[in-house]
């Protein structure tokens, strides 16, 4: 995904399509006198759907399309000759994709309702229904009014704005500074290749890879930017993309081992996720220590004793491939608990 191209939150403005008008024709041949009402139905106005799409990773091509307006019903004629419905508005939305309304309160602002989300390849979400085709005449005759000279009007479409927002599927999010070495080791673990440099703030858009473990065995992983103190208040890139790890099974909390207090920059780390969603306490959490590669055993244990109580903790390198095979089946083995 590069930046250009990696986009997570667009407003669309939507219509759907209004019912076409029932008939209110009657029969008119030779030789056939008084042949009654015949009108046909109108047809369906097109509905706005999203559809699940596993090929689709961004919203970029909803960003230079945002009114998205479907067509309206055909209306009915005689011989009972039905309207044809118009065709829907399928939009194809990646995985994640949480659809919300927006809606104007009486005060003149503004708030936005949940319609919901798109997470499986092929779910269909309907924002808007078209309206429903009116009726004909023919519906209407009956013993004591057999001429009936009215046919059903078709139902308005609606109308509405809409935030579509995109919360990445994985099953493993990392969390980290810039400069922690998240993006290296998303390229030492999968096939994903993330910009890596040596400057903060490298990664501007999150990464996706898929990790194999052994024996036909993945999970996805996704590397975020990083974030710093204070991100909850904008500071940095904020907490724009700390919606893509609420979807996370596991957090893997990634310090590099020159930190001057590794325990203290996991209580950051944490608490910036406290501030932006106190539920992601709830998520397995496991802490990766890296650039080890040139540590040895000695200075390994005695800095195991300042290490985050409760979180279980691992020294990697993914230069020199240090425990990074170990890290792999610690992941799995949370993801299974």
């Amino acid at each position: 995904m590069a930046s250009s191209n990696f986009v997570d939150y667009v407003k669309i403005f939507a219509r759907s399509g209004h019912g076409g008008a029932g008939s209110a024709h009657f029969r008119r041949e030779k030789f056939v006198a008084f042949g009654g009402p015949d009108g046909g139905d109108g047809g369906k106005g097109g509905s706005i759907v999203l559809q699940g799409d596993r090929q689709y990773w961004t919203l970029i091509h909803l960003k230079y399309q945002r009114h998205q307006f479907a067509e309206d019903g055909q209306n009915g004629s005689g011989a009972r000759s039905s309207g044809r419905d118009a065709r829907d508005i399928v939009i194809p939305v990646p995985l994640g994709t949480v659809a919300r309304r927006v809606v104007e309160l009486e005060d003149g602002t503004t708030t936005t309702e949940p319609v919901g989300e798109v997470t499986s390849d092929g779910e269909r979400l309907v924002l808007l229904r078209g309206g429903r085709g009116g009726l004909g005449n023919w519906h209407f005759r009956s013993a004591t009014n057999q001429t009936p000279r009215y046919a059903q009007p078709g139902e308005e479409g609606e109308e509405g704005a809409f935030i579509l927002e995109l919360k990445v599927l994985a099953d493993v999010g990392l969390v980290g500074f810039p400069n922690a070495g998240k993006s290296t080791l998303l390229s030492v673990v999968s096939a994903a290749k993330p910009k890596i440099a040596n400057y903060a703030f490298t990664t501007l858009e999150p990464n996706l890879g898929i990790v194999e473990v052994r024996d036909g065995r993945s999970f996805v992983m996704a590397d975020i930017p990083g974030i710093i103190e204070g991100a909850h208040e904008g500071r940095g890139l904020g907490t724009r993309f700390l919606r893509h790890i609420e979807r996370n099974s596991v957090l893997l909390f990634m310090i590099p081992a020159d930190s001057d207090d590794i325990r203290r920059d996991y209580d950051i780390l944490l608490g910036e996720l406290t501030q932006y969603n106190p539920e992601l306490l709830d998520k397995e959490r496991l802490l990766a220590v890296t650039k080890c590669d040139m540590l040895d055993e000695g200075l390994i244990r005695e800095m195991r004793a300042h290490l985050p109580e409760g979180v279980p903790a691992v020294f990697i390198s993914s230069v020199s491939g240090l425990n990074i095979r170990k890290l792999k089946d610690m992941l799995w083995e949370a993801l299974q608990r």
